[in-house]
């Protein structure tokens, strides 16, 4: 780094250290520069210990200088106070300031020394005995083990919170991971990807051909696909894009191929005129998701006697409605039917449809099991119906310390009827996990509308089951006489056909406005009113509670992370806080969770606000769901702001009023599928903000659903694709 500096000094304080990746604030006492606010990645650093940090002094908005830090190490002190002071500073456990003034009053210069090489001779200085020299001995050598390891990493150019993780990971193993095989890193360590361990692997000698490089290539890129939504990819494409990536030619990569099938990392199937690539997990789930569904679908459902006609008439009783002729067909086929999917767009009953199920049948005496892949659809779901519904991950009852689901072919739920909402969201290996547990007596019906956005992990489930024709598929198409009046329902409907919404909208009372903005700093500027000022005044809804930014991206400056700060200086810019990295959380904040946390009993897209910050227990107090969660500093990198976030993020939920930003800045992430999903997520209000030509992009571009799986051919055609399929003749 050219620009880098290198200052030394005596860590004097640590403000804050996260354990988990070793991200520290911390001032250090420098004769060059002063005191010195040093913040980065400070792995195994101790108060009272001499550094030498590399790195450049930054201006921070809101906290002033600070030294980031890129790289360290530990200087031993030069000074007979300076060792006693560095001993005594709480770095070894067992060794307080009175013990480092004895053991450097008998010791000396040689104190450091001993503990390194000869710590059997702890035990010549008053007052230690035999167990505390192994005590003194045991933590020593443990905190060296940590500073070697880094000094080691950071000498092949890792980054000190890069070190940090890895041997969070591998402990005193990270050497012999880094020498012997680094694509280890980009598979195990969260945050370092192929491209840096293929770098690192250049540093430690590995060759640009070298099987593991290729091999690694090739799972790299599978990965990357799977996190695009596919669930292989062809052999051809895989090829393509690996040589690419390694800058080889991509006939050098099938003996690569060959070793990783052959040591079942991956499978290959064969497809008409390609072969079909899957990381091993991902094949199996899909292959056990198809042989499951049709299994259901092929078995008759448990008789059930009941007399339908007066059953429906005694829910529209209760319910106070009349139900339309498909959704007493609906009822009928989910009384018939061992499996049902039920799918339809906004204002065309699903809710209704639902809740009748649950009344009809549970009215019956069936035991009834209730589900959704996320906290906030659970708890929709539960409101509709009015019976408890849980998330997909509490149903099978997730296990945070084994990482498997209890529930199983083995352990199969209870219940006679299971129905899980929001269906679009199921990813393959959990939709493979659910129908696993699935018992074989029981009916099961998805409901979900299959034009949303497909699932964030891999696969296709409900657009896949529907078309495969082999499963019974209840389609709502009409829009009941109540919801024509919205004009949030007739533009999703709109866009779902491919057309641009009504953007001329006339009257005060509408509930869908398209507010054009062809700059995005205008774009921004007038989100930042509507939120703040004009929808609250003129509406009356609450920016802290009801308003909710929904957004293409995250980066940008109409992405979530920006979107955020801007919206947090407007609507809660004082208070107490903490600063995360780059990130500031104050009281107040409206946050959240960005991924399962089982241990917290909290869940990815729950939403909540912080209550009080206790510094001293290093916990941020939030409120979820009316109970108050404390979470420890270190799990704060799952919790994000969230006046604004992704509209990939907001699957499943609903909220009183949805603005969404949408220009050309958006251009990769702009599609029908998108926009459509932002849209029905307002149950009052949307507001789009943007340029009429990203607009128009969005619903003409339709890629979402273009995905690599064979769920469909699976289940039409099953037995073209057996559990293995040898392919003996194509390794040439």
């Amino acid at each position: 780094m050219n620009d880098a500096t290198i200052i030394e000094g005596v860590l004097e304080h640590v403000s804050f250290a996260n354990p988990e990746n070793g991200w520290s604030v911390v001032q250090v006492a420098t004769a060059s520069h002063g005191a010195v606010t040093a913040v980065g990645g400070l792995l195994g650093a101790r108060q009272g210990e001499t550094l030498r940090l590399t790195g450049r002094f930054v201006k921070d908005p809101r906290f002033g200088e600070q030294f980031k830090v890129d790289s360290y190490l530990t200087l031993a002190p030069s000074t007979l106070l300076g060792i006693e002071r560095y001993l005594g500073s709480g770095l070894v456990p067992g060794v307080g300031a009175k013990l480092a003034k004895r053991l450097v009053a008998h010791f000396g210069e040689e104190t450091l020394d001993i503990l390194d090489r000869t710590p059997d001779r702890l035990t010549e200085a008053p007052g230690v005995g035999r167990k505390l020299k192994e005590r003194i001995a045991e933590a020593w050598g443990e905190q060296r083990a940590v500073k070697d390891v880094m000094i080691f990493l950071q000498g092949y150019g890792v980054s000190s919170s890069l070190a940090a993780r890895i041997w969070k990971v591998f402990g005193d193993q990270a050497t012999h991971v880094l020498r012997d095989d680094p694509y280890r890193l980009a598979e195990a360590v969260r945050g370092i990807g192929f491209l840096t361990a293929d770098r690192i692997a250049s540093d430690v000698g590995v060759a640009r051909d070298s099987p593991a490089r290729l091999e690694a290539g090739l799972l790299h890129v599978l990965r990357s696909a799977s996190d695009d939504g596919h669930t292989y990819l062809p052999r051809a494409e895989l090829q393509a894009k690996t040589a690419q990536l390694l800058g080889l030619e991509a006939n050098t990569l099938m003996p690569a191929l060959v070793a990783l099938d052959e040591a079942k990392r991956v499978i290959r199937r064969q497809l008409d005129a390609d072969e079909a690539v899957f990381v091993t997990a991902i094949e199996h789930a899909e292959h056990a998701l198809a042989t499951r569904l049709r299994a259901l679908a092929e078995r008759p459902a448990p008789p059930l006697a009941i007399d339908l006609p007066r059953a429906l008439a005694g829910y529209e009783k209760q319910a106070g409605i009349r139900l339309a002729d498909a959704q007493r067909q609906a009822i009928a086929r989910a009384v018939r039917d061992r499996l049902l999917v039920i799918t339809g767009g906004p204002g065309t009953g699903k809710t209704t449809l639902v809740r009748g199920i649950v009344s009809v049948l549970q009215a019956k005496g069936l035991r009834l099991q209730l589900a959704a892949p996320t906290g906030r659809a659970a708890k929709r779901l539960a409101e509709a119906t009015g019976h408890p519904a849980k998330t997909i991950h509490r149903l099978l009852e997730f296990d945070p310390k084994s990482g498997q689901f209890q529930r199983d072919s083995d352990n199969p739920l209870g219940g006679d009827l299971l129905v899980i909402d929001e269906a679009s969201m199921l990813d393959t290996p959990l939709a493979a996990s659910l129908l696993e547990a699935v018992p074989d007596e029981a009916r099961l019906v998805l409901v979900g509308d299959v034009d949303q956005l497909p699932s964030v992990g891999p696969g296709r489930v409900l657009a896949d089951v529907i078309a495969s024709g082999v499963i019974e598929v209840v389609r709502l198409a009409t829009i009941f006489r109540q919801a024509h009046t919205s004009q949030i329902v007739e533009s999703a409907h709109r866009v779902r056909e491919g057309n641009l919404p009504v953007l001329d909208a006339d009257g005060t009372n509408g509930d869908f406005f398209f507010i054009g903005r062809k700059a995005p700093e205008d774009a921004l500027a007038t989100l930042i009113e509507l939120v703040t000022q004009r929808i609250p005044d003129r509406f009356g809804f609450d920016p802290m509670s009801d308003i909710q930014v929904l957004t293409p991206m995250q980066r940008g400056l109409l992405g979530a992370a920006q979107l955020n700060v801007a919206l947090q200086d407007v609507l809660n810019p004082h208070g107490a806080s903490l600063k995360r990295g780059d990130r500031v959380l104050r009281v107040g904040d409206r946050v959240m969770q960005m991924r399962n946390n089982y241990n917290l009993d909290v869940y990815n897209g729950d939403i909540g606000w912080i209550d009080a910050i206790d510094k001293d227990d290093r916990e941020l107090l939030i409120t979820i769901d009316g109970r108050t969660v404390r979470f420890p500093f270190a799990d704060l990198d799952q919790v994000s702001l969230a006046y604004a976030c992704s509209i990939h993020k907001s699957q499943g939920s609903e909220f009183p009023c949805v603005v969404t930003p949408l220009h050309n800045q958006h251009f990769v992430m702009l599609e029908r599928n998108l926009l459509y999903t932002a849209i029905t997520r307002g149950k009052k209000l949307v507001l789009v903000v943007g340029s009429r030509q990203a607009l128009r992009r969005a619903v003409e571009r339709q890629t979402a659903m273009r995905r690599h799986t064979l769920l469909k051919a699976r289940l039409a055609r099953p037995g073209e694709y057996p559990e293995r399929k040898a392919l003996e003749s194509k390794r040439s």
